[in-house]
């Protein structure tokens, strides 16, 4: 009779250390098992043989068939407990799948890799493949257009001519269609998607072919990818690295490019951040750890010289806007304009929904969630009103419930109401809106190659097509409020709207076409706006990171986020006072913030009351989790502070 310790893959167990388990035969280390865990089983990791423990312990109910999980993976994994402390089934879960299939495909040997011809790279490119030629970080600070893309093609012919496999992360799922077009093209059958809007039967046979897989392979996905059963990995690529996308918002709380960077050193294989507006403190640490930053500015397409103009319009001056409430006149005569010449229009907007605040003018009612205190947000198309924190849905009111009133005002549009107003001045156009409203078969991803080739005229959407789309057919991009997220009460509020600004302009002077984008602003003669309009990535960097400096922000310190959650907001107060006094007198070395209560005070008929650490020693922050009473909720290395 053997013994071995399980790290077992289930949300539920919240312990801390391996299970042990007995078997009648000697399981490999990372050998994947099915074991039971209270009333189901479930499947787990082998970790170790152990000693015959002193109690009575159930037996491995089945060795699975399947070569062992790679020890790299394995190491991670452990490497996760330590850096992004969780209940360990929660980490074992990402490194598996909730089941098997029932009947497996059968793993036939891949078809040789196809080689297309490819057309010149430019300079930039050239430069970028020259420099990266050995494992480590690099930084790819290319421009939108740049052809970031092929670069990473080029790095993963080399890895697969070696034999080595390669994992390229893609923040937002709808652009994996793009991507995977661009490397099944090179690759065929040599790559693989895995992202959550697969079905659950289609992402465990790609887990499981991988695992068996001995031909190298490209994984292309979600942040999710980088834990793919990958034995020799010889290239990672995060691209749009700066997308707060890769920062998983639940436990365990990881950072991609920093578990990447991890994976990469265990295998020795490069890692690349690709992005035209890298995050502040990835270009701070690298610039101070000496590691390659390589900017590419020159446009990829191979077509003759095209200009983009950039214009601006005040929202202030409302006789900008004699047609429509949120579309001004410019916006419209340029819309006009890209019709007559069967081109794309796109008009951007991060807000959904068809108004954002709904209230009476009489007695000045609002619609208010009433698990969270937040304001419903009214879609027109079902005449609901909808919470966007807990989904809770209510019908859109004909009069006040307060006075009676019929004065029901709709303000602060989003895309639906956009869309709408698109459709009533251009009903010949075909408008269609993309963000995460969307019904799944309505998604960017099952569209793209439809509106890439001219079947949309006017694209309404959100960040969803901010990101990495290259549509040869748009020569317009309408912003229709700029200052969305400038005004929110955070320390990434600048670097949100530098990067979302210069990504959404970047959809346009990609070298198809003459183009033009008119930004809607109510600050037009901000800094930060002109940086974005000249390409000044400089002079925003340098401001934002003199701020941040000043005020003690990453990369300057180490961030802890803790929330406590209360029937009351007395208690949770109360809660929060109690832990600050007592890390006070326990814990040296750290900056205390707060209590305060949260952005969002109320979530889900809960109150929330929030402390910030900082320090300049992450030990620290590890040393507070342990140390935290049941029930609190942390968030270490968070992207913000809402």
């Amino acid at each position: 009779m053997y013994y071995v310790e399980i790290l077992v893959g289930d949300a539920t167990y919240h312990g801390g250390e391996a299970l042990t388990y007995s078997s009648e035969a000697e399981p490999a280390v990372g050998q994947i098992v099915l074991v039971p865990l209270r009333k189901k089983r479930v499947l787990g990791l082998v970790l170790r043989c152990a000693p015959r423990p002193k109690f009575s312990v159930k037996p491995i109910t089945a060795i699975q068939d399947l070569p062992p999980l790679p020890q790299q993976l394995l190491s991670l994994l452990l490497w996760m407990k330590f850096y992004y402390p969780a209940p360990l089934g929660i980490i074992t879960q990402l490194f598996l799948p909730k089941a098997l299939p029932k009947k497996p495909d059968s793993i036939a040997a891949l078809p040789p890799l196809l080689a297309p011809e490819l057309p010149l790279p430019t300079k930039d490119q050239t430069h970028a493949i020259s420099q990266i030629q050995s494992s480590g970080l690099h930084i790819l600070h290319g421009e939108t257009g740049t052809g970031k893309t092929r670069v990473y093609i080029e790095l993963a012919k080399r890895c697969l001519a070696q034999k080595r496999s390669v994992i390229i992360l893609t923040p937002e799922i709808g652009l994996t269609s793009q991507l995977s077009g661009s490397f099944r093209a090179i690759f065929g059958e040599h790559v693989a998607i895995v992202h959550s809007g697969l079905s659950e039967a289609q992402r465990e046979r790609t887990w499981q072919k991988l695992l068996q897989q001995v031909e190298p392979m490209v994984v292309i996905g979600a942040r999710s990818a980088l834990f793919s059963p990958l034995r020799n990995v010889g290239l990672i690529v995060i691209d749009e690295s700066h997308e707060t996308a890769y920062k998983q918002d639940q436990a365990p709380h990881y950072q991609a490019a920093t578990v990447a960077a991890k994976l990469a050193s265990m295998h020795d294989a490069m890692l690349v951040l690709g992005s035209a507006t890298p995050l502040v403190t990835d270009y701070a640490v690298a610039t101070a750890k000496g590691r390659p930053i390589i900017r590419m500015t020159q446009t990829a397409t191979n077509s003759k010289e095209t200009e983009k103009t950039v214009r601006v319009v005040d929202l202030r001056q409302r006789a900008n806007f004699m047609k429509s409430s949120c579309l001004s006149t410019e916006l419209l005569s340029a819309m006009q304009n890209a019709l007559q010449k069967n081109e794309q229009t796109l008009l951007f907007l991060n807000r959904r929904g068809t108004a954002r605040i709904v209230f009476c003018e009489h007695c000045g009612w609002q619609a208010l969630c009433p698990h969270c205190d937040l304001p419903l947000v009214y879609h027109g198309d079902q005449h609901l009103m909808r919470c966007h924190s807990c989904e809770y849905k209510a019908m859109s009111p004909g009069s006040c419930p307060s006075c009676k009133s019929a004065s029901i005002i709709f303000k602060s549009i989003g895309t639906k109401a956009v869309a709408e107003e698109a459709k009533r001045l251009f009903p010949e156009a075909r408008v269609q809106r993309f963000d995460t409203d969307n019904k799944k078969s309505e998604r960017i991803e099952q569209h793209y190659d439809a509106v890439r080739a001219g079947s949309v005229d006017i694209l309404v959407g959100t960040q969803t097509l901010a990101k990495g789309l290259d549509l040869p057919k748009l020569s317009l991009v309408g912003v229709i409020i700029a200052d969305t997220s400038l005004y929110f009460p955070d320390f990434s509020a600048q670097e949100r709207t530098y990067q979302l600004l210069t990504q959404v302009l970047g959809r346009v002077g990609r070298g198809h076409r003459d183009s033009q984008a008119i930004i809607q602003t109510y600050a037009p003669d901000s800094a930060l706006l002109q940086a974005v309009i000249t390409k000044d990535w400089g002079s925003f960097y340098n401001n934002e990171l003199a701020e941040r400096k000043q005020f003690l922000f990453p990369p300057y310190c180490y961030v802890l986020k803790l929330l406590c959650q209360r029937a009351s907001s007395s208690s949770a107060q109360k809660a929060t006072e109690d832990l600050v006094k007592k890390l006070q007198t326990n814990i040296t070395g750290i900056r205390i913030e707060g209590p305060t209560p949260s952005f969002h005070e109320k979530v889900q008929n809960k109150f929330g009351w929030q402390v910030i650490i900082k320090t300049k020693r992450r030990g620290k922050l590890l040393e507070i989790i342990q140390q935290l009473p049941s029930g609190w909720l942390h968030d270490i290395d968070p992207m913000n502070l809402l």
